[in-house]
């Protein structure tokens, strides 16, 4: 079929590859603009830009789409039979939404209605979810509120990061799309309401998500938080005015603790206290509910490391205490 094809990051480059590689002609990529990066702040192409470039696909690079009639009216000139929209960054409006006779397709990183948003993935992940999926579904003037097509479920791993769970879903986008063509060409795709009992995934924040609250947070919250935010952004503490990163925790067991801590040690601790930090037995801090170690950490303007190797070369004190803010 004839595509346009919209996305940005390498989540949606894998889906650009895929209906390529299906030999769908595509008339055109449209993608964000190149944005600046790393320490010289060099602009950086999107993943999906590279791919494009690299197959000679025309590229189109709007800073909006809204009210842009000149690039509404390229798009119209070319007349896609489908629109793919995968991780593109924009909102689409009305006047796109109906220029493909086919409709304007989406792939989107959750099992909907279940997060509809922005961040699927690392809501999942931060929220404990046992299994997420990708859906293919038509889109609509809503915020991934259009009616589904096909759904594929994946069980999430138990130590499973945000990274991981974006490449394995990533591939399995681009297949469930590869399928979904297939079924709206042959004009036998379905076509399901999502109904109204649904959940969101707003974009993360660092204030509000990025941050470790000791006193509410319970061992196992927090280990599904720094999976979360791993490799966005990196868990936030700090220790004595110090901004600290938590990239990879574990929950100590019980087996664990009765080997190295007495337990009536601990109950009467604020939450947050270091219990153990030694480059051979590690780090642990008591929560609200049981005690984290910690396996992966970045100390402010360093850069990550195991924590054996953290901590040959920085003290930490038993009993001070990581906080929220400084």
């Amino acid at each position: 079929m004839k595509i346009v094809f919209m996305g940005t990051p390498d989540f949606a480059k894998e889906s650009l590859q895929a209906i390529y590689e299906a030999e769908h002609e595509i008339l055109a990529v449209v993608t964000n603009e190149d944005k600046p990066s790393g320490r010289g702040m060099k602009l950086t192409k999107s993943p999906v830009k590279e791919y494009a470039q690299q197959k000679n696909i025309k590229i189109y690079q709007p800073k909006k789409i809204r009210n842009n009639e000149e690039f509404i009216n390229e798009i119209k000139k070319m007349k896609p039979e489908v629109i793919c929209v995968v991780a593109y960054g924009k909102i689409l409006p009305k006047e796109i939404l109906e220029i493909p006779e086919k409709g304007c397709i989406n792939v989107h990183a959750s099992l909907l209605p279940k997060y509809r948003g922005a961040a699927p993935i690392q809501r999942a992940i931060i929220n404990g979810e046992k299994y997420t999926g990708v859906t293919t579904m038509y889109m609509d003037v809503g915020m991934d509120t259009g009616d589904m097509i096909l759904k594929k479920e994946e069980n999430i791993g138990e130590e499973e990061t945000t990274g991981e769970l974006w490449n394995r879903l990533s591939k399995i986008g681009a297949e469930l799309l590869v399928e979904t063509l297939e079924k709206v060409k042959e004009g036998t795709a379905p076509r399901t309401p999502q109904g109204e009992d649904y959940t969101m995934a707003p974009m993360l924040n660092k204030e509000t998500d990025g941050i470790i609250d000791w006193e509410t947070k319970v061992a196992e919250e927090i280990r599904n938080q720094v999976r979360g935010l791993n490799p966005i952004m990196g868990a936030i503490t700090y220790l004595e005015g110090k901004k600290i990163k938590f990239w990879k925790v574990k929950v100590a067991t019980e087996e664990e603790l009765e080997k190295i801590i007495e337990e009536e040690k601990i109950e009467n601790k604020e939450n947050g206290t270091i219990i153990i930090a030694d480059s051979k037995k590690g780090l642990y801090i008591k929560t609200k509910k049981g005690v984290v170690k910690v396996l992966e950490i970045q100390g402010e303007n360093s850069r990550r490391m195991a924590i054996e190797d953290y901590l040959r070369g920085n003290k930490i004190e038993v009993g001070k205490i990581f906080k929220k803010q400084l």
